[in-house]
């Protein structure tokens, strides 16, 4: 593994394409997520290629790369829905326990024609505490309310999610990964179809859980706010870029390798926080 980063990250990276500081890494006992040197196919191709990073408690980090890089395959194999052709995933700590992960796939990827209400959804992520068999409790309802209250939708938990926008059912998926109690949260695209306020308001949720320890993963396309919005930032296109705080990983030759012309174009605009070429 590559030396750390700030925030108990480390990475892999090709030399001289990240960037970090002297923090030391992550003891065993904390909760973390580890990948080591891992590929991952679809339909016989080989859409991750050689990855390696290592995630602390704390923790926001956004995984960015272009459409089609393998952001979406990575959190698959994060979540033990794919199975990987080389390398390891360990959940380390807190974060290795059933149920300590809460992951929310793009928006494609539902069944928004699932009748159910937001309250309904959140107590989904009961399940794990209740058991299949055995109706929610007293402790799971409350659970539930105080979620939806942290997320500002209490008042629309008899809504069918269908009825919702793009920025409340991410708010409800977020309060469902609340209700389930987990340490670790994968969120693909999460600011897909949000108006920029609406993201804003997710954004200061997603804080306010990784000033509480939890590490959440969001993977994203957009450049937009980037620098502002995470801790740390793993670039991948199949492969790794670059991985380390986004002021410093966001060199004109990362950026570049990622979008093309377009990085090229990100760099060169006012982003006075883009990392020079190293």
């Amino acid at each position: 593994m590559g030396p750390p980063v700030r925030g108990g990250a480390t990475r892999s990276c090709p030399p001289g394409q990240c960037a970090g500081d002297d923090r030391a890494m992550t003891t065993a006992s904390e909760p973390g997520i580890r990948v080591e040197n891992l590929s991952v196919e679809r339909g016989g191709h080989e859409v991750v290629r050689d990855v390696s990073f290592d995630v602390g408690p704390g923790m926001l980090v956004g995984v960015l790369g272009p459409n089609g890089a393998g952001k979406s395959t990575l959190f698959d194999a994060i979540a033990g829905i794919l199975p990987v052709s080389r390398g390891t995933v360990t959940r380390r700590g807190a974060a290795a326990q059933q149920g300590a992960l809460a992951y929310v796939p793009q928006r494609d990827s539902i069944n928004w024609v699932f009748p159910a209400t937001v309250h309904d959804v959140v107590m989904m992520g009961r399940v794990n505490h209740i058991g299949l068999l055995r109706r929610p409790g007293k402790r799971d309802k409350e659970a539930v309310r105080r979620c939806l209250e942290r997320v500002e939708m209490w008042d629309s938990r008899s809504t069918p999610v269908t009825q919702l926008s793009g920025g409340q059912r991410q708010r409800v998926f977020v309060a469902r990964a609340l209700a389930q109690e987990a340490i670790v949260i994968l969120l693909d695209e999460a600011f897909s179809g949000v108006d920029v306020g609406a993201q804003e308001g997710i954004v200061d949720v997603l804080r306010s859980l990784r000033d509480e320890g939890r590490i959440v993963f969001v993977a994203t396309h957009d450049l937009t706010n980037i620098v502002q919005r995470f801790d740390q930032v793993i670039c991948i296109n199949c492969h790794l870029c670059a991985c380390g705080p986004p002021s410093e990983a966001f060199t004109p030759a990362v950026l570049e390798e990622l979008y093309g012309s377009h990085g090229i174009e990100f760099a060169a605009g006012p982003f006075p926080q883009v990392g020079a070429a190293s």
